[in-house]
């Protein structure tokens, strides 16, 4: 089944004989998206023109180059165009040369008939979607066994920390009598727990990123925030960090109510997180609008802010662009997966000693 006139199948016919050009282009241009090429350099430089190239076919006997030396040429350089060669009945040795050198899916003999080449086109095509696929999974295989491995080394490595830690300070206890110190050891563990802690709550939220279904359903920002605000009440009283928060939504919006909150809280907790100590008036500012069915999430502090160099590195697993404050690595890899999720865009700016501001832009469904 030959596919529609939108997105024909690209072919590419190399041959030094004009008749055999102009016949070629008569026959299938109304099948196939025809290219022509006079010369087996002609055909080199199509290649390189168009990167896009489905099928290439090429006779065997031309002057300035044989078809088996042109695929051979073009083997590494461009493995993604499906190989046919055309040859003669005596042509025996250049169909072996072809297919342990130029690694041709097939052969075509002259003279060749019409319906002949339309079925090798087909199949070069299935051919070439299937190894397409194949090169394509098997990158996404790779990449993921990279941040598997990755995975493994940062979250053993973050893990074993902060237990040591809390070990370190059980085995110095035993012998510890003064009420102080054994205060500042059972700090010193709290806060080693809660690392452990909020690396397995971002852990879970990757998992569920990765596995979770996306059900959408009516979000009111309104008590979506202030159910966030509860949460948050404690922390913000202790860092001393004081929260506005500000929505603007008159109509309906629809979206994943779990992935709203995990990039909100990811982002809020964030920007509490990393305040400067000395500033006076630490603050961060949360702005919500629903207008046109999109919802635009503005999450601004005057925190330490990110230096330029990390803004396009902070939303990448594991990367740390500060060790003022601990932190898994997770939470912002969380946020740009749950938003493009949901077709989102993130953009952040920020400026080192001044603080940060994150838009999140989410259409609704």
């Amino acid at each position: 089944m030959i596919l529609e006139n939108t997105n024909k199948i690209k072919v590419l016919f190399i041959d030094d004989e004009v008749n055999n050009l102009v016949g070629f282009k008569a026959s299938f241009r109304k099948d196939f998206e025809v290219l022509l090429a006079g010369s087996a350099h002609e055909g080199l430089q199509m290649v390189n023109e168009h990167p896009d190239l489905h099928v290439i076919i090429c006779d065997q006997r031309m002057q300035d180059m044989t078809g088996v030396d042109f695929f051979e040429k073009i083997v590494l350089t461009h493995p993604d165009p499906v190989r046919i060669l055309a040859t003669g009945y005596t042509d025996i040795e250049a169909v072996v040369n072809a297919i342990n050198k130029g690694h041709v899916f097939r052969y075509l003999t002259k003279p060749f008939l019409e319906l002949d080449i339309k079925t090798a086109i087909e199949q070069a095509y299935k051919f070439y979607l299937t190894t397409s696929l194949l090169r394509q999974k098997n990158d996404e295989l790779l990449k993921a066994n990279e941040e598997l491995d990755k995975f493994a080394y940062s979250v053993t490595h973050d893990i074993r920390g902060p237990i040591v830690s809390i070990l370190g300070a059980i085995e110095i206890m035993s012998d510890i009598k003064d009420v102080d110190e054994l205060h500042t050891l059972c700090l010193m563990m709290e806060e080693s727990a809660k690392k452990v802690n909020d690396l397995i709550e971002n852990i879970h939220a990757y998992y569920n990123l990765k596995h979770r279904n996306i059900d959408f359903e009516e979000i009111n920002f309104n008590h979506l925030c202030e159910e966030i605000r509860q949460l948050y009440n404690m922390q913000l009283m202790l860092a001393r960090v004081k929260l506005d928060i500000h929505v603007e939504q008159e109509n309906t919006f629809r979206s994943n109510n779990i992935l709203l909150q995990l990039i909100i809280n990811n982002l809020l907790s964030n920007a509490i997180k990393y305040q400067k100590k000395e500033e006076p008036n630490k603050f961060v500012a949360v702005s919500i609008q629903v207008k046109n069915n999109k919802a635009t999430l503005k999450i601004k502090d005057n925190g330490i802010g990110i230096e330029e160099k990390y803004l396009e590195l902070i939303f990448t697993m594991f990367f740390r662009a500060s060790n003022v404050v601990a932190g898994s690595g997770f939470g912002l890899y969380n946020v740009k997966d749950a938003i493009s999720k949901l077709n989102g865009e993130i953009n952040v700016t920020s400026i080192p000693g001044e603080g940060t501001e994150f838009i999140v832009t989410i259409p609704g469904k």
